[in-house]
């Protein structure tokens, strides 16, 4: 039986090497404050992309990146806000979301990159 720890840490691992293959390079994994954490901090050029993984088993309840509620959202951005005041930096950011689900193909998930996720 796989826990939900070893799910997230598998999707997470999974989600990077989506991105690298994108092109992105990775600046900080797991990046915690007192306002909450972020998954996944990337470098896209010229823009940090601030990104927030989400799995699903099923699209019962609207899915992945349906589940990023309100709250969710200003955690995150509230966690982005601390790391751009204490990382010197003048980059534009967003936020983007990776939505993965199990897949019924070869791979072992679907995976959705949402780019300018929300603001």
């Amino acid at each position: 039986m796989t826990s939900s720890i070893q799910i997230g840490e598998a999707t997470e691992a999974a989600a990077l090497h989506f991105l690298r293959g994108k092109g992105l390079t990775l600046i900080s994994q797991n990046y915690r404050c007192q306002y909450g954490e972020i998954d996944l901090i990337m470098k896209d050029h010229d823009t940090l992309a601030f990104v927030e993984v989400r799995y699903r088993r099923h699209e019962k309840y609207g899915g992945s990146a349906m589940s990023i509620t309100q709250k969710k959202q200003k955690k995150i951005i509230n966690t982005a806000m601390h790391f751009l005041q204490n990382h010197q930096t003048d980059t534009a950011s967003r936020f983007d979301v990776i939505a993965m689900s199990p897949s019924k193909a070869k791979m072992a998930y679907t995976i959705e990159w949402i780019q300018n996720a929300f603001i």
